[in-house]
C-alpha cells in the first residue's frame, strides 16, 4: 500500500505548508480512534523540540486527542528517547514526538510510539492513514467522554535516572571535560545535566534555543563549532546531538570525527571480549561502511543489514533476539536493555569512555572504512532509468564496493552512496550518477 503521510520516520513536512495543524488534527484523531479500540488508559504523551512551529502543531494534536476521548500528557522540549521512555513508564497507549531531527527550523514532523516503547510498525501507520480516510464526525467522542489534557514536570529528572540506569552503577565521568552540543534543540538542559550527575566537567554549546536556530551550525549535522571548540578548551572529548537527541556525533580530543561505524566496531569488539554477544553479530544499515563489515568478519562476528532509519533497525534486533544488545547507523546509536525491550537512542551520557581516559584515535579508530562518497540530489527520479543506470555502475564495481541510491524518507532528496577500493572509480561513479539526476531535475523543470 502506498503511503501518503508518513515516511521512513513518520510524517514530516514545511510547517503550514505540507504539515498544517489541520493534517495534525487528523492525525491526532486517526491515530487515537486506532489506539481507542484496545487502550488500557486512553493516555498520549507529546513531546517536541524547540521549533517555534511545534507550539502550533501540539496544539492541534491535543484537540484531535481530546476530541476522539485521548487523554493527554505533555511537557513542552524533551529528547525523542525521552518520549519513548515516559510512553512505557506512564503506561500510555501512545507517544508522541513533534520533531524534525536534524532539519531546519522550517520544517517539523509527527513521531508515534505504542504503549512498549518502539516506533510504530510501516503497518501500523498505514493503517493509520486509511482511518483518516474513513472518519467522520460519529467517531467524536460524546461530550461527556472528551478527552483531558495535563502539563506533566518531572520529565527532566525522570529522564536524567533512566539514562543513568543504562550505564554501570560505579561507571563515573569524574576527570573528564566534556563538550556537548546540544543543537539548540530538545536536549539542551537534560543532556549537560546528565553528564554533570555522572561527574564530568561540562561545557555545553548550542543551548540557547529561540524557535528559529535549531540545527544551525550547531549539532551532530554541523560539527565544525564542536571541532574547534574541543582542542581549544582541551577538553577530553565532544559530544554532538541533533534537534530531538536521537543522532550523535562524537569528537575526540584533536577535534577529529569518530563516526557512528567507528562507534560501532568498539561497542562490538569490546561486548565480543566481553562474551556478552549472545550471537556473533550485529545490527546495522545499508549505509554502513564496508569495512566495518571487514573488520567484523575478521573476529566471526556477522553484519546485519537493515534499511535506513533507526526504527527498522530496532525492529531487526528485536526480530533477531540474539542480536538485541546493540545496534548502530551512523550518527543513531541504538542500545536495548538485555530484556530487549527499552530503547535508548543516542541518550546523553553514551559518550563517555568507559575506562576513564580520552577518546583517543588508537581507541576509537577500529578498522580502515573504504573509499565512501555520499551525495545528495533534489529530484524524484524515473525508477527503470534509475535501474539500469545503477545495473551499468554495479557491474563496474563488480564485487570490490557498492552502490545505493535511495530517495530520502524525510526531505525531497535522492542519496546516492558509493564505496568501494579504488576511490577514482568511486568518485567517478558518483559523479556520474549525480550528472544524470541533475540532468533529470532540469528536464523536469523546462517540462513544468
Amino acid at each position: 500500500m502506498t503511503r501518503k503521510h508518513f515516511g521512513t520516520d513518520g510524517v514530516r513536512g514545511r510547517a503550514n505548508d505540507r504539515l498544517t495543524p489541520d493534517l495534525a488534527m487528523r492525525l491526532g484523531q486517526a491515530a487515537g480512534a486506532f489506539f481507542r479500540t484496545h487502550a488500557v488508559n486512553r493516555r498520549v504523551v507529546i513531546g517536541k523540540d524547540t521549533r517555534i512551529s511545534g507550539y502550533m502543531i501540539e496544539t492541534a494534536l491535543v484537540a484531535g486527542f481530546t476530541s476522539i476521548g485521548m487523554h493527554v500528557l505533555h511537557r513542552g522540549p524533551m529528547p525523542s528517547p525521552a518520549v519513548a521512555m515516559l510512553t512505557r513508564a506512564m503506561r500510555a497507549d501512545l507517544g508522541v514526538m513533534i520533531s524534525a531531527s536534524h532539519n531546519p527550523f522550517a520544517d517539523n514532523g509527527i513521531k508515534f510510539f505504542g504503549p512498549d516503547g518502539f516506533k510504530l510498525t510501516d503497518a501500523m501507520e498505514s493503517r493509520i492513514e486509511a482511518q483518516m480516510e474513513t472518519f467522520t464526525p460519529s467517531d467524536l467522542a460524546a461530550s461527556d467522554a472528551i478527552g483531558r489534557a495535563k502539563r506533566i514536570d518531572s520529565v527532566r529528572a525522570r529522564y536524567v535516572e533512566f539514562v543513568k540506569r543504562t550505564l554501570p552503577r560505579d561507571l563515573s565521568l569524574e576527570g573528564l571535560r566534556i563538550v556537548i552540543d546540544c543543537a539548540s534543540g530538545a536536549a539542551y538542559k537534560v543532556a549537560p545535566e546528565a553528564l554533570w550527575e555522572l561527574g564530568a566537567e561540562v561545557i555545553a554549546i548550542g543551548v540557547e534555543p529561540d524557535g528559529f536556530n535549531i540545527n544551525r551550525d550547531v549539532g551532530s549535522t554541523s560539527p565544525e563549532a564542536l571541532r574547534r571548540k574541543v582542542p581549544e578548551l582541551r577538553a577530553d572529548i565532544g559530544v554532538a546531538l541533533d534537534g530531538d537527541a536521537d543522532r550523535v556525533l562524537v569528537v575526540d580530543q584533536k577535534g577529529r570525527v569518530i563516526d557512528g561505524d567507528q562507534i560501532l566496531a568498539l561497542i562490538a569488539d569490546q561486548l565480543h571480549e566481553e562474551g556478552r554477544l549472545s550471537q556473533p553479530g550485529i545490527v546495522a544499515t545499508v549505509m554502513s561502511n564496508g569495512g566495518l563489515e571487514s573488520h567484523l568478519a575478521k573476529r566471526d562476528l556477522a553484519l546485519i543489514r537493515t534499511a535506513v532509519g533507526d526504527r527498522y533497525v530496532i525492529e531487526r534486533m528485536r526480530e533477531w533476539l540474539q542480536y538485541r544488545r546493540r545496534g548502530v547507523r551512523p550518527h543513531h546509536p541504538v542500545r536495548l536493555r538485555d530484556d530487549g525491550r527499552r530503547p535508548c537512542r543516542g541518550a546523553p551520557g553514551s559518550g563517555g569512555d568507559p575506562s576513564g581516559g580520552p577518546a583517543r584515535q588508537r581507541v576509537c579508530r577500529r578498522f580502515e572504512p573504504l573509499p565512501q562518497i555520499v551525495e545528495s540530489v533534489p529530484t524524484r527520479p524515473n525508477a527503470a532509468a534509475l535501474n539500469a543506470l545503477m545495473e551499468t555502475h554495479e557491474r563496474r564495481l563488480e564485487a570490490r564496493g557498492r552502490l545505493l541510491v535511495r530517495a530520502s524518507g524525510t526531505e525531497n532528496l535522492v542519496r546516492i552512496m558509493a564505496e568501494g577500493e579504488d576511490p577514482g572509480l568511486v568518485r567517478s561513479i558518483v559523479g556520474e550518477v549525480c550528472g544524470v539526476l541533475r540532468n533529470d531535475l532540469s528536464q523536469q523543470a523546462r517540462a513544468a
